[in-house]
């Protein structure tokens, strides 16, 4: 009865043909795999009488090898074929598709700007925390006890902490910077920082600043001037009308504000300059004697002179652009006209 049922097992095994390998893997699952077919004649065999085994043992052996035999056969012979060729879609000769890259945000655009000017400058970068103490951002910059920053309804201190706050302005850098160094100091200092303000066209509650400052022996105006002139031509172009306007800073004096022509009206008067003609960039001026004693310079000494400028408004005069709160709502209609910016050459303009 086995032999019929061997037989059988070599006819079926004759009649089939292995086109690929998904039929070979059959193969090799019905007749020599562990559990296929083949095996399992070999263990009805173990039951057989010694008689019996001598009779049916060469045919199942047999048997076992022809399958293998062809199963290596088939195997080797589809491995040999070539692999088709490869059907090239559409018309070759025609231009490839552009990559979808991203792009930096623009104020990051602008950021890199700027540190590039003042580095090349000589400023180096310093960093500095957004959770500062109040001696940081207000005591050692000769803020009275009651100036009205200090109040709630301009400022963000920390529940737990009050003696702490969200920095409002990155001057606090450059108090951390004169405490560990000794001039001549020439730093920069960038980042984000928080004021308790509406929000609307012209103003945020977080904004972006830049600080800079040089403390040396001999500093004065004329210096502060220089800088000032030579960051508005990098920035704006040597044909750009700028003035210094007097101002009162507590931990400058004297101090002054600098303004440019509007870009956005081209100095004919819109709602961003007020009408004016002219656009405020940044506040500067020389660094008061007390802010230099109270980081152990000695004011005798040394000398020096600070300036600070919003990020955002760089950008918003850069790219004509006429609404503060675009940089932070994520708008895609306005981010992706910056798509493959990853320079302030490449970047693109903004229209309204």
């Amino acid at each position: 009865m086995m032999m019929d049922h061997i037989a059988r097992l070599r006819e079926k095994m004759n009649t089939i043909v292995i086109e690929d390998k998904a039929t070979l893997e059959c193969f090799r699952q019905d007749f020599i795999g562990k559990k296929g077919s083949i095996a399992n004649l070999f263990e009805a065999f173990k039951q057989l009488p010694i008689a019996a085994k001598k009779a049916i043992g060469p045919a199942l052996n047999g048997l076992k090898s022809e399958a293998e035999k062809k199963f290596k056969s088939a195997a080797s012979a589809l491995e040999a074929v070539a692999p088709p060729a490869i059907q090239q879609p559409g018309d070759v000769t025609l231009p490839a598709f552009g990559a979808d890259i991203g792009s930096l945000h623009p104020l990051t655009i602008v950021q890199n700007k700027i540190i590039s000017i003042f580095q090349r400058m000589g400023f180096n970068l310093a960093e500095g925390s957004e959770i500062v103490g109040d001696w940081h951002n207000f005591g050692a910059l000769n803020f009275p006890e009651n100036h009205p920053a200090r109040d709630l309804q301009d400022t963000f201190f920390l529940q737990l902490n009050p003696a702490q706050l969200l920095r409002t302005h990155t001057t606090s850098v450059q108090i951390s910077t004169c405490t560990a160094q000794r001039p001549p100091i020439r730093s920069i200092a960038v980042g984000r920082v928080f004021r308790n303000e509406a929000i609307s066209a012209r103003s945020h509650c977080f904004f972006h600043q830049m600080d800079g400052m040089y403390i040396h022996t001999d500093i004065t105006f004329s210096d502060l001037k220089g800088t000032i002139y030579h960051f508005v031509e990098a920035m704006f172009g040597e044909a750009t009308k700028l003035r210094f306007r007097a101002s009162y800073f507590p931990f400058t004096e004297p101090s002054a504000e600098v303004d440019i022509h509007c870009r956005l009206c081209q100095g004919k008067g819109c709602t961003v300059c007020k009408h004016s003609g002219w656009v405020e960039i940044l506040g500067a001026g020389m660094i008061d004697p007390n802010v230099l004693t109270n980081c152990h310079i000695d004011p005798e000494q040394y000398s020096g002179f600070a300036f600070g400028m919003g990020i955002e408004r760089i950008a918003m005069l850069l790219y004509q652009i006429d609404d503060l709160r675009l940089f932070s709502e994520n708008h895609l209609a306005f981010l992706r006209q910056f798509k493959g910016c990853f320079g302030f050459s490449d970047a693109a303009v903004f229209a309204k």
